[in-house]
């Protein structure tokens, strides 16, 4: 997922300095420079920003203050050349705290930081908003455009490395998107990880022969490791016995 971004900082050299890095991080999206929290706080008011790298002292407004007067804040990472606000600051639930002058490296790894800890978030929310429901949808890149996909509407999701194909009833759709985090996005209620390689829509299947799953005219091998847990969610009190 992309993060779009905004830099403020008092500090011109600073200023290019993140930017430059922010340009060569490839989920990064920078929306905007500023120089004090005046102009961040009408960018806020425009665009819709993931994350801030924030300087702390700063004429008229401190980045303190700015976090203060905000009632929705995107995530933050403070970029200071001061280290006695480290403790203050956590008390607004940064993500990272970065003290210039700031190595790429370290910068890279509280980029990193953000990008895993926004899209946790961004997945939970889809689940919350997706649980129990079939009329939902995603929307997922594939052949250079967004294409929508019904929750109801998947049979099956294959995985092949860091790519996934999405099995419908009327197509199939190849992203790059590690077969984990859709695992997390599709709601649990309604989908289950079968093997290492694949997971199913409870709804779609057809039978279970042996370790196999059949869905239409499709096999999909059950992982020995999770077969019992696998039966046990498909089937459950749904056998009729004599």
């Amino acid at each position: 997922m992309n993060i779009n971004c905004i830099i403020v900082d008092d500090e011109a050299l600073a200023r290019k300095g993140l930017a430059k890095y922010i340009n060569v991080i490839e989920f990064l999206k920078l929306k905007g420079v500023c120089k004090n929290a005046i102009e961040a706080n009408a960018i806020l008011n425009k665009k819709n920003i993931d994350l801030i790298f924030l300087d702390i002292e700063m004429p008229a407004l401190s980045g303190i203050d700015f976090l203060k007067a905000i009632k929705q804040s995107p995530k933050i990472i403070f970029t200071t050349a001061y280290s006695e606000y480290a403790i203050e600051s956590f008390e607004f639930d940064v993500l990272d705290y970065l003290v210039k002058p700031i190595s790429f490296d370290r910068f890279l790894q509280a980029a990193n930081k953000a990008h895993r800890l926004i899209a946790e978030a961004s997945a939970l929310k889809f689940e919350e908003r997706t649980s129990g429901s079939n009329d939902d949808y995603v929307f997922i890149k594939a052949e250079k455009q967004l294409v929508k996909v019904k929750l109801r509407d998947i049979l099956f999701v294959e995985s092949m490395q860091n790519y996934i194909r999405i099995f419908t009833a009327a197509e199939t759709h190849i992203t790059l998107i590690p077969l984990k985090k859709i695992l997390n996005i599709l709601p649990r209620d309604l989908f289950i990880q079968v093997h290492k390689s694949y997971l199913i829509a409870k709804n779609a299947v057809d039978a279970i022969a042996g370790n196999q799953i059949l869905i239409g005219k499709h096999k999909i091998p059950i992982g020995r490791s999770m077969r019992e847990e696998v039966l046990e969610t498909l089937v459950r009190e749904k056998v009729l016995k004599k």
